[in-house]
């Protein structure tokens, strides 16, 4: 529906428009009421009422050259986002496989899922560096609407001008878009259904279609497989829709890296930092293997991370001390977990002591979960 198009609708019928007067409009047509009603959506006051005057006006300040900046091809063009190549990183798990995907220019939406920090993310970052390929992130929350992905009418420079969404910048540009952490996400990421399915979107708002530009996918990243968390480890997380998540044809299990690959992840890291120490990055690789082993038993309910052990290293270019630097990306346990875990590390690296700083982060707690 053109300006022109609301513009007949409002002489015959004034500002404020009732489902009457656009059936009678639409049989004077000769188009369905249906019709008529789809392209009123973004005019609509409630069920039934529609109000043609705020809405004619924001589509007269899009259309205006005045609001061009806020959607205009140069200043896409101008933003680089093709994601930092990281030279310590270490591929591993389903790099590989994303790679692929990404390299092929084939449409095909991918679910990667596993515990915290063990690198989904980065992975694709990384990917995307390698092959050259612009990466859209979006950090998904409870609260992420359709009008934080496409986009919505925004205020800028005292004028009201669309302004697309990433997902939609995404689309044009052919990029990839990482949904990260998507099962917070609520029912309203459902809008994305038909991006899902390669096929585009309509923004109603401004009765616009945007086709999908090759080499765009999605890749989403989650803690869990859509499904909820049981043992309440990611509070926050929801059971998505079936539908939602069957438009995902392939769903990677991203693991831990092994301890080979994770101490030349911390060597480079450390290298880089200036720390080089291959001793004490073996030594941690050692103490997180053994307590993701236990972990999986059943033995403890917390797991140092891949990312967790990063953190460590930083610690220890910062502060030039190893138990200070476990000690302090510790502390965010509970008393009984970090008493287990400095207790196993005494055992790993007898050259560390905790010594006084320990005792007082354990003082009075009782036994052991190792």
């Amino acid at each position: 529906m053109t300006s022109n198009f609301v513009a007949e609708i409002r002489s015959e019928y004034g500002e404020s428009v009732t489902a009457a007067d656009v059936k009678a409009f639409a049989r004077s047509r000769g188009v369905s009421y249906p019709t008529v009603t789809r392209y009123l959506d973004a005019y609509k006051v409630k069920r039934g009422l529609w109000n043609l005057t705020i809405q004619e006006k924001l589509e007269q300040t899009y259309q205006a050259p005045a609001a061009a900046p806020a959607v205009s091809v140069t200043v896409r063009e101008d933003q680089n986002l093709i994601p930092t190549k990281d030279s310590s990183y270490v591929p591993f798990g389903n790099f590989t496989d994303v790679k692929r995907i990404i390299k092929s220019g084939i449409f095909y939406p991918t679910f990667i899922t596993g515990l915290s920090g063990n690198g989904k993310t980065f992975s694709v970052e990384q990917a995307c560096a390698q092959l050259g390929r612009e990466l859209i992130r979006v950090n998904i929350t409870i609260e992420t609407d359709e009008d934080d992905l496409l986009g919505g009418f925004r205020l800028i420079n005292g004028e009201t001008v669309w302004h697309n969404g990433p997902v939609v910048e995404a689309l044009e540009r052919g990029a990839i878009l990482l949904l990260d952490e998507i099962d917070l996400a609520s029912n309203k990421i459902l809008c994305l259904q038909s991006i899902l399915e390669g096929k585009g979107v309509f923004l109603k708002k401004i009765g616009k279609y945007v086709n999908p530009t090759a080499g765009f996918n999605v890749i989403a990243t989650a803690n869990t497989k859509g499904k909820g968390s049981d043992d309440g480890r990611f509070i926050g997380t929801n059971v998505l829709n079936e539908a939602f998540l069957e438009r995902f044809p392939v769903t990677f299990e991203q693991e831990y890296p092994s301890p080979s690959t994770e101490q030349k992840i911390l060597e480079g890291i450390s290298l880089d930092l200036g720390v080089e120490d291959r001793d004490f990055c073996k030594r941690l690789v050692d103490w997180a293997d053994i307590i993701r082993k236990t972990f999986y038993d059943g033995g403890i309910d917390e797991i140092i991370s891949t990312r967790r052990l990063v953190h460590i290293i930083r610690a220890y270019a910062i502060f030039q001390d190893k138990a200070k630097a476990i000690q302090s990306c510790i502390n965010r346990f509970d008393s009984e977990t970090k008493q287990a875990f400095t207790e196993l590390y005494d055992k790993v690296d007898v050259d560390v002591n905790f010594g006084d700083t320990n005792d007082r982060s354990v003082e009075g707690v009782q036994g052991s979960p190792f």
